[in-house]
């Protein structure tokens, strides 16, 4: 940390949002520029040189200046003169200036020349919210190789930094190319120092040590490796009496109901609860317990209109955000389905409402939307992360760009798989007409829809009824046309095809939870991506691209960090050096030096 030596660079440093030599480093350069004195005139350069004002003319919109430079007579040319100008050029003053020579008329001008106070140097110029000299002062005062050392910086990067910011030549390119790498490194350190300070460790509210192995046993499938090592993972973490915070991370439709299940039975017999982001997924999971769950286990499922259910007689509570408002009973483990749905602040509360003050339940987040592996590997600086990338059973989807001259093949696709008693839901972009969108809208194409086919059913975001509607279709429904509501969690077996109408505007990581609500059961399944934009980079890699932890290193390569970032870390965490695409190495360095 800086210790400021005056309270003007306790200020500077404040207005900068520096706390550390490092950081400071990190403020670099946009260029450099030539002070050294010029011993011969560089035509069309920018030239420090020794001027003797002889005499001053005033003309309405500049000052005509005669002077020598260089042993010769020189003119220098100021246009929109200020009190400055008028105070500094006059006759018989002396003083270094740097400006732009050109020759014309058979001699040398200096236009719109300003005062060099310092001399035969190569000054870094940096774009900031203080002066030039500020920054200046700043840097000379504190930032030494020594002081970067002294906060964990290894040498040949403080090294790097500081020659950055002390130039000897004047090639600024060649410059920040040599400290792009300790500038990459210092920006990860950095972050991932802030990271371990937030990683707390709690006492456990209890020890949990239930048995899972009989319910596994008696499940109608076998589990895939990877759901057995999160049930390890989790085990591990339940038995110990630090609270657990782990992520489990698992692609769409890689099992992780089954997880959250196998962690009800190692809490047993105390009390496990649940949070999921729609009443429609809570009401599937609770099902599911039900089904496979052993039936001493009791599950409630809490939803806006249960106000009564008796919450210190469960075992296991499903609900939703309702949850928040409820008076829960102590629960020991706390888990949470579709994490990334619930902002900071629902999460903690929910934490925060099932633990006491000074002993916290065990922490479970869930999750099918697939992070990049360099930004879990930041993220475990909090958390500790299970994968499951495997699926239950082979998912088979073909995924096919269209635009309006496969309309049709589309069409007599989706009249096939309505023979088969299949289903197909069609996503569209907006509720209503706009016209600055250029495809349809649900108001825009349901007339086409509802003439041609029976059993077409409609929902929305705003629609209060929409998981009745899908209840509904999920029974008895041929199509759907819904916007992107459907992207998490539903489970529709029947669900064959899925039309994503102007693909090209959605993510990728929303795309691939779309295309995950087909083949849910190793079910032939259909992808088409209807676009203006045919021949689209980023869908065309996309449709060849199904795993979701591919697809999120894809989403990657396509978006700024930033704007990933701020989905994992909440506080939209930007790098401007270091690449979670390319400096993974990086990543690992910095993460073995904190270690």
């Amino acid at each position: 940390m800086i210790t400021p030596k005056t309270l003007k660079d306790k200020i500077n440093f404040q207005k900068l949002n520096v706390s550390s030599c490092i950081e400071l480093a990190l403020i670099a350069p946009m260029r450099y520029d030539d002070f050294n004195v010029c011993k011969f005139p560089k035509i069309d350069e920018l030239n420090v040189v020794e001027v003797i004002i002889d005499k001053v003319q005033k003309h309405p919109k500049f000052l005509q200046i005669f002077a020598k430079a260089w042993d010769k007579n020189v003119e220098i040319i100021i246009f929109n003169p200020t009190n400055f100008h008028f105070s500094n050029f006059k006759p018989t003053n002396k003083f270094f200036v740097r400006a732009k020579v050109e020759h014309a008329f058979n001699k040398l001008r200096l236009l719109q020349p300003k005062i060099a106070y310092e001399i035969d140097k190569i000054l870094p110029i940096y774009k900031t919210t203080i002066a030039q000299k500020s920054v200046a002062a700043l840097m000379s005062e504190y930032l030494h190789v020594e002081n970067l050392e002294e906060e964990g910086l290894p040498k040949t990067y403080a090294k790097s930094l500081y020659d950055l910011h002390n130039p000897l030549h004047v090639n600024y390119d060649n410059a920040l190319k040599n400290a792009l790498k300790a500038l990459k490194f210092g920006e990860i350190y950095i972050f991932l120092k802030r990271l371990s300070r937030k990683k707390q460790h709690f006492k456990a509210s209890a020890v949990l040590t239930g048995d899972e192995r009989e319910f596994i046993k008696n499940l109608p499938f076998s589990l895939t490796s990877e759901q057995k090592k999160a049930i390890e993972d989790i085990k591990s973490d339940l038995s110990k009496p630090i609270a657990a915070r782990r992520v489990i991370m698992g692609d769409v439709g890689s099992g992780k109901t089954v997880v959250i299940f196998a962690a009800v039975m190692m809490a047993m017999p105390k009390r496990s609860v649940l949070m999921a982001p729609t009443t429609i997924l809570a009401k599937q999971i609770f099902n599911e317990a039900k089904k496979l769950l052993p039936s001493h286990v009791r599950s409630i499922l809490i939803t806006s209109g249960d106000k009564d259910t008796r919450l210190e007689e469960a075992d296991f509570i499903i609900g939703t955000h309702v949850l928040l408002y409820r008076e829960l009973p102590k629960c020991d483990l706390v888990m949470i389905d579709e994490q990334h749905r619930f902002g900071t602040a629902q999460r903690d509360a929910i934490h925060k409402m099932v633990g006491e003050s000074k002993e916290h339940p065990h922490f479970l987040q869930f999750s099918a939307t697939p992070i990049p592996r360099t930004m879990s590997l930041i993220h475990s600086s909090i958390v500790n992360y299970s994968f499951i990338k495997q699926t239950p059973y082979k998912k088979d989807i073909d995924t096919y760009i269209i635009g309006k001259n496969d309309f049709g093949k589309m069409l007599w696709h989706i009249e096939n798989e309505i023979k088969e008693g299949r289903q197909t839901i069609i996503i569209y972009p907006l509720i209503e007409e706009s016209e600055a969108y250029k495809y349809q809208s649900i108001d825009e194409g349901r007339a086409f829809w509802e003439k041609r086919y029976k059993n077409v059913y409609i929902t929305h975001g705003k629609d209060k009824n929409k998981e009745l509607i899908l209840e509904e279709f999920n029974k008895s429904g041929s199509i759907l046309l819904a916007t992107t509501v459907v992207e998490v969690g539903i489970s529709l077996p029947k669900l064959s095809t899925i039309v994503i109408v102007g693909a090209e505007h959605l993510g990728l990581a929303t795309l691939h939870q779309l295309r995950g609500r087909v083949s849910r059961n190793g079910l032939k399944g259909y992808c088409y991506l209807y676009t203006n934009a045919l021949k689209n980079e980023r869908l065309l890699e996309f449709a060849n691209t199904k795993n979701g932890f591919d697809i999120a290193e894809l989403d990657l390569k396509y978006r700024q960090s930033g704007d990933l970032l701020s989905g994992i870390f909440q506080h939209g965490a930007q790098f401007r050096w270091f690449s979670l695409r390319d400096d993974k190495d990086i990543l690992l360095e910095a993460q073995k030096l904190i270690r």
